[in-house]
């Protein structure tokens, strides 16, 4: 393309950057629940109980929770690039170092760090989207590289059992270990701010500013006070989609921790089996949140109002993730897959509800509140693998099932009766309307 051209017309650097997103939301997931696929052979080999696996499964979310305000104010100061690829390379090294445990307390401790370095990670992925997107883009933006976490996860449980069966358990963490320290590298040499992208040209930059929320006041390095801070908890609006967003992770805890177990020992499928049926239900989701997304801009492009646009998807998802509880009612395999992916379908569709963070939060503040609203969400990861175990311990799983669906009903309520009304806005809502 010759300069003439180049600036005739906008680029779409954007798009190759939500390309980058993805990968980092796959690699992301990756790390964080191939100890799904290895907690069978896991426990086998350490003799874990079930209490023990639940308190491997919620680790992570221990330090992850702890992790989320900090690393809310660390990319308020900072910036995506350089702490993106630390936090890439960190999580991705003591991956690799889960190959060489050789006892509960080393794996309990390692799960704990990737909990802390795996913090910053989706507060990183909202504030690069509100940088690089505007506002009628954003939900389409969120949906795509949410979509990573599912899609991902489709294609690589079937696989990561595949290289479990050839290398072990430990292979496998080497493995996916070694790939986020190649990407992690490759990131930094890659990704740029759009006012410092050498392939953005000025017609781009103008059309992100045309969201409220433009390109300089999203890359605006904020002061932050204690008086701003306590705006991320002091309003209603904020607390429903906190509420909402526990709820939305509750559901996807199961399926990142459980579910591969649950079909093993609780349904008595094989390993490789359970690895091929355990994508079904990834593919659901994946579908969900991309449509999720995309209609959700189309409501917006076509008049709709921002409540009824961004919410709907949210609350219908919901609502259809309680259908998880139908599982406790049939015993063909078949009929159990069709009830998760149905829920897990309902999760995907629910599962753009950053897209409130963008609209609620102060501009200098959204990776704040991004952090609490992580934060927040990031306690279904130490809750419902813990709950789960013991609900589950005497070898009756239904009381889980009732648990997650329960969950997502509430999270339902809290959209409707405490979310509210939303307008279009990129500042935190005062009235409480």
């Amino acid at each position: 393309m010759d300069k003439t051209s180049f600036q005739s017309k906008p680029t779409r650097v954007r798009f190759q950057i939500l390309a980058f997103l993805f990968i980092n939301v796959v690699i992301n997931y990756m790390d964080r629940t191939n100890i799904a696929v290895a907690a069978s052979s896991i426990s086998g080999e350490l003799n874990l109980n079930n209490f023990q696996l639940g308190l491997v499964f919620s680790a992570f979310g221990w330090t992850y929770v702890a992790s989320q305000i900090p690393g809310g104010i660390l990319i308020d100061r900072f910036g995506p690039r350089l702490l993106y690829s630390i936090t890439l390379i960190s999580w991705s090294v003591v991956t690799l170092c889960q190959g060489f445990i050789k006892g509960f307390a080393a794996l309990f401790g390692l799960r704990l760090a990737i909990g802390v370095f795996e913090a910053p990670s989706y507060p990183i992925n909202n504030r690069i989207v509100t940088n690089w997107f505007p506002n009628n883009e954003r939900a389409s933006a969120i949906a795509f590289y949410t979509s990573g976490q599912f899609i991902g996860l489709a294609f690589l449980t079937p696989l990561l059992a595949i290289v479990q069966q050839y290398f072990g358990w430990r292979g496998l963490f080497v493995i996916t270990g070694a790939v986020g320290v190649l990407w992690g590298i490759i990131w930094y040499y890659l990704y740029r701010d759009p006012t410092e992208h050498p392939q953005v040209n000025q017609l781009e930059l103008d059309y992100i500013a045309e969201s409220t929320a433009g390109t300089k006041n999203a890359i605006a390095k904020p002061r932050l006070t204690w008086t701003s801070f306590k705006q991320v908890f002091m309003h209603r609006k904020l607390w429903g989609i906190y509420i909402g967003q526990f709820a939305v992770t509750s559901t996807l805890w199961f399926f990142l921790t459980w579910f591969p177990t649950y079909l093993i020992k609780y349904r008595g499928l094989n390993f490789l089996k359970t690895g091929f049926l355990t994508s079904i239900p990834f593919l659901a989701a994946f579908a969900g949140v991309l449509l999720a997304g995309f209609f959700s801009d189309h409501l917006i492009k076509k008049g709709y109002s921002f409540g009824v646009a961004r919410k709907t998807p949210i609350i219908a998802g919901l609502l259809l993730s309680m259908v998880i509880v139908g599982a406790n009612y049939v015993s063909s395999t078949p009929l159990i897959i069709l009830f998760m992916s149905v829920a897990f379908f309902g999760n995907g569709l629910a599962s753009i509800t950053w897209v409130f963070v963008s609209a609620l939060a102060p501009p200098n503040l959204i990776g704040v509140t991004g952090g609490v609203f992580n934060f927040i969400g990031g306690l279904s990861s130490i809750i419902v693998p813990l709950f789960i175990g013991l609900l589950a311990g005497g070898g009756n799983f239904k009381p889980a099932l009732i648990f997650i669906s329960s969950l997502a009903f509430i999270g339902a309520l809290s959209y409707i009766f405490l979310v509210g009304s939303v307008k279009q806005t990129n500042s935190l809502v005062a009235s409480q309307s």
